[in-house]
């Protein structure tokens, strides 16, 4: 895979388990997931960071939300894997509280994750973001009794806007729709995932 993709180092692959814990990729083992049978080997948590060159930090998603963090100096790195229920329990803010960086100087990148036209939650997942923070409102659009369309993107936005973060880009691709370029575990049930990598040299 280093050589294929042209990246210094085996990625420090995570166990996601749709928690916020966020680990130093430093004390990842750095593992190739093509000789694993299982994620016995890898680390629980849903984000890493590194403040180490050549230390790749990667989260895999299929319909969640990668978002890629970085400051304008380039010498701090961050990923996170964002499904709703890490996005509710602030998986985004502790990655960013992780690099130790005035919020003014971190940059974000959010990669392919299922759209709003796709992503069909409960009226429970609405009441949580919602009760948390007013504004979230925005993100839903119910399409039936109980049921709403959400905008995961809009979601992080509101989050990383209510932090200071400004500087964001990405969050035009949908996973569910684009059967030709993306994994969706919505769409296929049993897929693959998206690996969204990051690291400075």
């Amino acid at each position: 895979m280093i050589h294929q993709f042209n990246i210094p180092e085996e990625p420090r692959w995570l166990d996601q388990v749709h928690g916020n814990r966020v680990i130093n990729a430093n004390y990842i083992n750095s593992v190739s997931l093509s000789g694993q049978k299982d994620n016995n080997q890898l680390t629980q948590a849903d984000a890493s960071f590194s403040e180490t060159a050549n230390t790749v930090c990667a989260v895999m998603t299929a319909d969640c939300l990668p978002v890629l963090i970085c400051n304008r100096k380039g010498n701090k790195v961050a990923a996170a894997h964002v499904g709703w229920r890490g996005l509710a329990d602030d998986v985004i803010e502790a990655t960013v509280a992780s690099l130790s960086e005035r919020h003014s100087e971190l940059l974000v990148w959010l990669g392919p994750a299922i759209g709003a036209h796709a992503f069909e939650v409960g009226e429970d997942v609405f009441n949580i973001f919602v009760n948390n923070q007013p504004k979230a409102i925005e993100a839903f659009k119910q399409n039936r009794q109980g049921h709403y369309l959400a905008d995961i993107y809009l979601l992080a936005k509101l989050r990383l806007h209510n932090i200071g973060i400004r500087e964001i880009y990405g969050g035009e691709y949908c996973t569910y729709t684009d059967a030709d370029q993306f994994y969706s575990y919505r769409r296929d049930g049993k897929t693959g995932r998206q690996a969204s990598l990051i690291w400075f040299e």
